[in-house]
C-alpha cells in the first residue's frame, strides 16, 4: 500500500485537526497519543508534524502529500506554486486585524496617517493589504508580543490574528480594520495529486465529507 503522508502541525490548529482526521476515519491518533512524536505511521497514512509556518514548505516540495494549514501562514508564506489548496476545513476561525490603543485618535483607515507604522509577525499580508486601500505603511517585523509595541511608542498600530478579542482588549488595544478572515485549509503538494490521485483523492473525499457532516 502506497503511503500518504500528511503534515500537521503544532500549536492549537493540532488538537482538531487530528479530531478532523479521526472523524474521518483517516488516522486515529490523539494529542495525548502523539507526545511529542514527529512522525506516527498507521494504516497507509504518515503524519508528520512540523511547525505551522513549515507545513507549506513540506507540502510544496513534495515531503508531504498533504497538509493541514491556517490560511493566515498560506497568506504569509508567498508560495503557490507547488501547492493546490483544496478544502475550508473550518475549525481555528480567527481574524487578521489592525489593531490601535484604546486612547489613540485613530480610527479606520480614514483617520491615519499618510505613512502608518504597524508592528506585526504578519508582513507578506499586512503590506498587501496597506497596499490595496492605497496606505503607505511602515512595518516592523516581530516575532512576538506585538501588542507590547505600541504601548511603549514604537508603532502606531499592530496588525495580528485575533479569534476572541481577549488579548487585544487585556492590552487595552482595539480593532481598527480587518485583513482577513482565516480558518484551516487542506493543502495538497500538486505532483501527488496528479501522480497519486487515487490514494491522496480517497483522503480528500473522506475530509470533506467529515467537514460537511459537522455543519
Amino acid at each position: 500500500m502506497s503511503v500518504v503522508t500528511i503534515a500537521l502541525p503544532t500549536g492549537n490548529i493540532q488538537a482538531p485537526g487530528l479530531a478532523l482526521l479521526a472523524r474521518a476515519g483517516v488516522i486515529h491518533v490523539t494529542p495525548q497519543q502523539l507526545g511529542r512524536r514527529l512522525l506516527v505511521d498507521s494504516g497507509g497514512v504518515r503524519l508528520v508534524v512540523v511547525r505551522p509556518a513549515d507545513v507549506v514548505a513540506y507540502v510544496e516540495h513534495g515531503a508531504a502529500d498533504l497538509g493541514i494549514v491556517g490560511k493566515d501562514q498560506l497568506w504569509e508564506s508567498g508560495r503557490g506554486q507547488g501547492i493546490y489548496e483544496l478544502l475550508d476545513l473550518r475549525t481555528n476561525a480567527c481574524r487578521l486585524v489592525v489593531a490601535v490603543p484604546e486612547r489613540s485618535q485613530l480610527g479606520g483607515p480614514e483617520t491615519w496617517p499618510p505613512t502608518l507604522r504597524v508592528a506585526t509577525k504578519y508582513v507578506r499580508a499586512t503590506a498587501a493589504y496597506m497596499e490595496s486601500i492605497g496606505q503607505a505603511v511602515e512595518l516592523v517585523h516581530l516575532h512576538g508580543s506585538v501588542e507590547l509595541a505600541p504601548q511603549v511608542g514604537l508603532v502606531d498600530a499592530i496588525s495580528d490574528l485575533t479569534e476572541t478579542g481577549n488579548t487585544l482588549r487585556e492590552n487595552r488595544l482595539r480593532v481598527a480594520a480587518v485583513i482577513g478572515e482565516s480558518t484551516t485549509r487542506l493543502i495538497a503538494n500538486q505532483v501527488s495529486l496528479k501522480t497519486r490521485a487515487r490514494e491522496v483523492q480517497d483522503i480528500v473525499r473522506r475530509l470533506r465529507g467529515a467537514v460537511e457532516s459537522a455543519d
